[in-house]
C-alpha cells in the first residue's frame, strides 16, 4: 500500500524526485472476497464488476442465481475458501454476537501475504490486536479501515503507526446527498408508523 506513504513524501518539503519503482497492485482482474452480501455488499459487487474483478462473495445465505450472474458472483459456503482466494476482503457485515471479530489471527492467517482488507462495517468485526500483529509481521499486505473500536482509536495505538494501513473516520455515507436520503427515509418511515401504512424501510427481526 503506497498511498499513505506516496502522499507523505507528494507533500513532504525534502522531496525533490519521485521514485520510478514505485508499484502498486491492479485491481482490474483481481479477487474481491466479499463477507456479506447484503444489499450494501451488492452494490459493492456492481462497482466491481466495472473493473472486471473476480468477485466471490460468503453470506449467511446464497443470493439467487439471477443475482449472481448479473454482477458474475461466485458463492464460497465457507468463509475460508474466500479468505484463500482473495486479493482483497470486503467486511459489510453488520455487527452482532455471531460476528464480532470474526476476523482474527486464524482468518488472517489463511489469507494471503498480498492482500488487503476493507473493513467498512463495524470496527469489533475484527480483532485489532491480530490485524496489527498481521500487519507488522506481513502476514497481509494492507489493510483499509472505515471503521475501528473505539472511534476515534487513542492516540498512541498501534494501528495509527503503521504506514501499511490507510484510516478513515466513518465517513462511508457522508456525503450530503446521502445523508439527506437517510433523513428522508427515516422521515418517511416515521409517516407510515403515525398513519398505519406499512413501513417501507421496515427490518424484520431474524
Amino acid at each position: 500500500m503506497y498511498l499513505h506513504t506516496g502522499c507523505q513524501i507528494a507533500m513532504s518539503p525534502d522531496t525533490k524526485y519521485f521514485a520510478v519503482e514505485w508499484l502498486g497492485v491492479e485491481v482490474t482482474r483481481a479477487t474481491l472476497g466479499i463477507i456479506g452480501m447484503g444489499s450494501i455488499g451488492y452494490k459493492v459487487a456492481q462497482r466491481a464488476r466495472a473493473f472486471n474483478m473476480r468477485i466471490l462473495y460468503h453470506n449467511r445465505n446464497r443470493r439467487r442465481r439471477e443475482d449472481e450472474e448479473a454482477v458474475g458472483a461466485h458463492y464460497c459456503a465457507k468463509m475460508e475458501d474466500l479468505l484463500q482466494q482473495s486479493d482483497f476482503v470486503m467486511l459489510v457485515v453488520n455487527l452482532t454476537p455471531e460476528t464480532h471479530k470474526l476476523i482474527g489471527k486464524k482468518e488472517l492467517g489463511l489469507m494471503k501475504p498480498t492482500a488487503t482488507l476493507i473493513n467498512i462495517s463495524r470496527g469489533a468485526v475484527i480483532d485489532q490486536d491480530a490485524l496489527v500483529e498481521a500487519l507488522q509481521d506481513k502476514v497481509i499486505r494492507a489493510a483499509a479501515l472505515d471503521v475501528t473500536y473505539p472511534e476515534p482509536l487513542p492516540r498512541d495505538h498501534p494501528l495509527l503507526k503503521l504506514n501499511n494501513v490507510i484510516i478513515t473516520p466513518h465517513i462511508g455515507t457522508a456525503t450530503v446527498q446521502a445523508i439527506r436520503t437517510m433523513a428522508e427515509e427515516a422521515i418517511a418511515n416515521m409517516l407510515a408508523v403515525l398513519n398505519d401504512q406499512p413501513i417501507p424501510s421496515e427490518v424484520f427481526p431474524k
